[in-house]
């Protein structure tokens, strides 16, 4: 039972709750009972989304996706260095880089930040893609 102290206009009235079965409640205003009809509300059906065909492509990127596991290829992951949002990608897989090259921008407390390459290598995997969100330690780019 829940009570409830209400003022209208001017006038105090004392309401107590009692049980509720099915969309009728029982309440008591200034010690007069009624049985209170309350209005049902229509049974929503949820839809389950089945996955898409690889193929498919996202029509928008997740707000908080879990953090990538490390892609399986050979090499070694630049890692991120503070949890942010992936602006760009600046090289695609196939590609030869150099110790110091821009890589990634990553924006992280309102900054745009350059994530530089800690080695030179070819890129091998990138697990990452433009608008994802990421944590901080995440593989960004896998450099072999």
């Amino acid at each position: 039972m829940k009570e409830y102290k209400y003022k209208i206009n001017g006038t105090e009235y004392k309401v107590t709750i009692g049980e509720i079965e099915d969309n009728i409640a029982h309440v008591e205003v200034n010690g007069t009972s009624y049985d209170v009809e309350m209005e049902k509300k229509p049974v929503e059906k949820v839809k389950v989304a089945t996955p898409k065909p690889a193929a498919a492509a996202p029509a928008a990127a997740p707000a908080a996706p879990a953090p990538k596991p490390a892609a399986s290829g050979n090499g070694t992951g630049v890692k991120s260095p503070l949890p942010g949002v992936i602006l760009d990608v600046k090289v695609n897989v196939g590609d030869a880089v150099k110790k110091g090259q821009v890589i990634i921008i990553l924006e992280a407390m309102k900054m745009e930040n350059n994530i530089n390459a800690d080695r030179d290598g070819v890129v091998t995997a990138i697990p990452v893609r433009k608008g994802d969100s990421v944590l901080e330690g995440t593989d960004l780019v896998i450099i072999g």
